[in-house]
């Protein structure tokens, strides 16, 4: 009988707490969003995976000798984001941005949103429930830039604890651009604006391709350092691409080694979704200030585009500016699909890969001031 006691003792169903079931739940809502709804499913599969198991009770996966606490050693130290972040460059062409570098103000702009939010998120501090320093504060902002890779490693500096509401914050977001960016790019711009026909974009030579992130690198090393590991990996894996002389390296970048950090990311931030870091107040306060922080930035783009449209020689269409989040190329495909609505011969595509490559470089150099000012 004391056997039997003691194996009883040892099940899953004895030790088993409320909030550990309730974050299992979580973990497989997930899943769902990801298998059936095809929300981002390459991390939020891996994500909610890592929940369920960072929860099962005894099993000690999240403590000191768990697979999942060896794994997550590799966002404290900031490597996996910013060999993600290596593998994005590979896949990226400054080419559309180039052509047109007016378009670095739309991907500028739409940063405002980042630097909207840290403020919004130290206001929070009058409810109730709610108590963000300013470094929680910063790290819940850069969700506004809807850069997944970005928004782990910043969280990962400045509030580990809050990693894993942060993430699931940041690809929800992320996968949601078809469904929150369309409302707010009709409700700013009219249907003469959203019909606007863009003149076709310059030929882009290979020096150019070449110097560019070069170039970025030199200026990020004598301006902004602290964005140095952020926008030196994602111009290596960028080099590697455009020079053309490493094929194997940079196929290696787009697709087994970025495939491989994945997985490991993923179960990573999985395993900070335990009950007692997820299960508080400041929890919903972070997917609230996400969703306007991610629909400021939206919004902050188009607005620009509008602006600049009255100064430039050239037509902007303003729903490019919307683009200028760094959710590449879903965000894109987006203004060109609302393009498309209003005018059948208008194709933004390429237009609007412009201002989305320069917010994946405008989160970045977001990042770097906030880690600067606030670390």
């Amino acid at each position: 009988m004391e056997n039997l006691r003691l194996l009883w003792e040892s099940t899953g169903l004895y030790n088993f707490t409320g909030p550990q079931a309730i974050m299992m739940a979580v973990g497989f809502l997930l899943l769902f969003l990801a298998i059936k709804k095809g929300f981002e499913p390459l991390l939020l599969l891996p994500i909610g995976f890592g929940a369920i198991l960072s929860n099962i009770p005894i099993a000690g996966m999240i403590d000191e000798g768990g697979i999942l606490y060896y794994m997550y050693g590799g966002i404290k130290a900031g490597v996996f984001p910013l060999l993600i972040f290596m593998g994005v460059g590979a896949m990226t062409d400054f080419g559309p941005m180039l052509a047109n570098p007016k378009t670095l103000f739309l991907g500028a702009a739409a940063q405002f949103g980042i630097f909207a939010t840290l403020f919004g998120a130290l206001a929070l501090n009058a409810v109730p429930g709610m108590d963000f320093t300013l470094k929680q504060a910063a790290a819940i902002a850069i969700i506004g830039g809807a850069d997944g890779p970005t928004a782990i490693y910043v969280a990962s500096k400045l509030a580990p604890e809050l990693l894993g509401a942060i993430a699931v914050a940041a690809y929800s977001y992320m996968a949601l651009v078809p469904l929150i960016q369309p409302p707010i790019m009709r409700a700013l711009t009219t249907v003469e604006e959203r019909s606007i026909e863009m003149q076709q974009l310059r030929a882009v030579s290979h020096t150019e391709k070449v110097i560019f992130p070069l170039m970025l690198v030199v200026l990020t090393a004598l301006l902004l350092p602290s964005a140095a590991p952020l926008i030196g990996m994602f111009c290596l894996g960028n080099l590697m691409n455009a020079t053309g002389v490493v094929d194997r390296l940079s196929k290696t970048a787009q697709n087994e080694l970025i495939n491989i950090i994945t997985i490991f990311l993923g179960l990573s931030v999985g395993s900070k979704l335990s009950a007692e870091a997820f299960l508080k107040m400041e929890t919903l306060g972070i997917l609230g200030l996400g969703a306007i922080a991610f629909s400021i930035g939206t919004a902050s783009g188009v607005i620009m585009a509008k602006i600049m449209n009255r100064f430039s020689s050239t037509p902007i269409n303003p729903l490019i500016g919307a683009a200028g989040v760094s959710a590449v190329p879903m965000a894109a495909r987006v203004a060109n699909k609302i393009g498309l609505e209003s005018n059948p011969h208008n194709f933004l595509l390429m237009h609007a890969m412009g201002p989305n490559v320069a917010g994946v470089i405008g989160s970045a150099v977001a990042a770097g001031v906030l880690l600067s000012l606030v670390h």
